[in-house]
């Protein structure tokens, strides 16, 4: 059976990212979420990774969530940093709804 990992506590109401959670299984979920926001099969510039990085959290650090996307595999990169691209993932489920 799948576990559903619950994320909403860690978005504002508009669906972004408001912090980063310590645990790492909920961090990796929150961060499949972000990485939905970018295109399979698209290559991305550095700028454009962090323009689609600061529309969707709340925090200032841009710079953190990519980090934290090519760390946990969710975001591919050019050695140079030149060419950025979503991996192919299966993901697990998420939730955005709370335990009721």
């Amino acid at each position: 059976m799948e576990q559903i990992i619950k994320i909403k506590q860690f978005l504002d109401g508009s669906g972004k990212i408001k912090q980063l959670p310590q645990k790492q299984k909920v961090r990796h979920a929150l961060l499949e979420y972000l990485a939905e926001k970018l295109e399979l099969g698209r290559t991305y510039l550095e700028q454009e990774v962090n323009g689609i990085c600061n529309l969707w959290h709340t925090f200032g650090d841009y710079f953190l969530l990519r980090r934290e996307l090519v760390d946990h595999g969710l975001l591919c990169r050019e050695r140079d940093g030149s060419r950025y691209w979503r991996a192919q993932t299966a993901g697990q489920e998420t939730e955005l709804e709370h335990d009721s």
